[in-house]
């Protein structure tokens, strides 16, 4: 079944920044995708592409996407007439159309918005729900694999207005028996760390920053480690609930050091940090405290320390900046052991095909897949379909707060109800989770 007609529209984000929005409509009916958007982006990222019209929208528009996608993708695609069940070829046309290596002619923004919309199409078409369709493209082996959420609780960096200098303090449910279990100690955990934070901090501290997190005025990075084991064991979960961190440290990467004070704009060049002692200080953290996962460590082409700190630490080490969802970074990565798990965004790559490539090649370099989310979210809910096809066990979709997070995770829950007995949830096995 080909696509007949291809529409796109300029909607909102939940940041209230212009986004892209595509509808592709076949025999079957409208199949529409909204695009994400990051705040903290790696310089490696296929091109978002934004109009830069500083009168409007304060140069946020992306009404030149949408007219790509209306003019130029559309009438292409209608005129190819590409099975939508094939999202290989579409996804190839689509590439071949734009012709550059980071997507800067029609836009990653564009291109990604039809490419999810047709997967939508496709699995319609094949008649079964669109996990199965993306592991049916994937080649992935049964049972299927329901993820570990990573709930990002505490926000600081790039996210959040406060001084903390890492961008997420994160809980995942491992000791959870199923998805929905996972949601329950998520939810519960969240609550009490409110209380735990306003009896601390007061109440303007449980405010809410960008992807639902609570954004205290803390400084010390130990100190939103210590918020957590706090909340944890006064939910009654201790063992059953680990942490994660995104540090996003290239966001406080300043001429070859780390500056864990960069949002001051008078922070002391004297107290920046070299990458040796912030493996020291990561390593103090997992000592002290259930750390079993750690992304971005360090600046996107720091490749040494990143080595380094692979090969003297136990958690999973991801990368996000690093790594760029693109296979010429993770291909660099896995020759360097730089790290062993790849934090999979769609929009950094740009098409489903290439997404799917990302995943492949991580998992048969041994390596985890956790599948993400951007700060700034729409109510599409593709991400949850993608951890499940690609049996990767863990996705990190913002805390359990706020409509376009809960989208994805409320998505998972409908899928693990339709599976049945027929799924598994990764649990403690989070980092393998393709090998169940």
């Amino acid at each position: 079944m080909s696509v007949k007609s291809v529409h796109a529209r300029q909607i909102f984000d939940s940041r209230g920044n212009p986004t892209v929005e595509v509808e592709v409509t076949t025999a079957k009916g409208v199949f529409r995708a909204d695009v994400p958007s990051g705040a903290s982006t790696g310089i490696h990222e296929a091109l978002e592409l934004r109009d830069k019209v500083q009168t409007e929208y304060l140069g946020k528009g992306v009404l030149k996407a949408v007219e790509n996608v209306v003019k130029i993708i559309g009438p292409a695609l209608v005129e190819s007439g590409l099975n939508v069940v094939d999202q290989r070829a579409i996804d190839n046309f689509l590439l071949e159309l734009d012709g550059t290596p980071n997507k800067s002619k029609l836009g990653a923004n564009a291109i990604l918005g039809v490419s999810i919309a047709v997967a939508k199409a496709g699995a319609t078409e094949k008649n079964v729900p669109l996990f199965v369709h993306f592991a049916d493209l994937a080649g992935s082996k049964k049972p299927f694999v329901l993820p570990v959420p990573s709930f990002n609780v505490i926000n600081g960096g790039s996210h959040a207005g406060n001084k903390l200098a890492m961008q997420e303090f994160m809980i995942m449910p491992t000791g959870a028996s199923s998805f929905t279990e996972a949601m329950k100690i998520g939810s519960e955990v969240y609550h009490t760390l409110k209380g735990v934070i306003k009896a601390k901090y007061g109440q303007d501290a449980t405010n809410v920053g960008d992807e639902g997190g609570f954004a205290p005025n803390i400084q010390d990075n130990a100190e939103g480690l210590e918020l957590l084991v706090t909340a944890i064991e006064k939910a009654g979960y201790t063992g059953k609930v680990k942490i994660a961190m995104d540090c996003a440290a290239s966001e406080f990467y300043v001429d070859g050091k780390y500056d864990l004070d960069f949002k001051n704009p008078n922070s002391d060049p004297e107290k920046r940090i070299t990458g040796q002692e912030l493996s020291e200080l990561y390593k103090s953290f997992s000592e002290k405290y259930p750390v079993v996962s750690i992304e971005d460590a360090f600046d996107q082409d720091d490749w040494e320390n990143w080595s380094h700190l692979l090969e003297n630490s136990s958690y999973q080490l991801v990368g996000d900046d690093l790594t760029v969802t693109n296979p010429k970074r993770i291909a660099t990565a896995i020759e360097k052991k730089a790290c062993n798990a790849l934090l999979l965004k769609v929009n950094q790559i740009g098409t489903i095909t290439e997404s799917i490539q990302a995943a492949l090649d991580s998992q048969a370099a041994g390596w985890g897949v956790m599948v993400s989310h951007r700060s700034g979210e729409t109510e599409d809910t593709t991400i949850a379909d993608l951890v499940v096809g690609l049996r990767t066990g863990q996705i990190k979709t913002g805390a359990p707060c706020r409509s376009e997070r809960l989208a994805k995770l409320n998505q998972l829950l409908r899928i693990e109800e339709q599976l049945g007995d027929q799924a598994i949830y990764a649990g403690e096995n989070f980092r393998k989770a393709h090998e169940l």
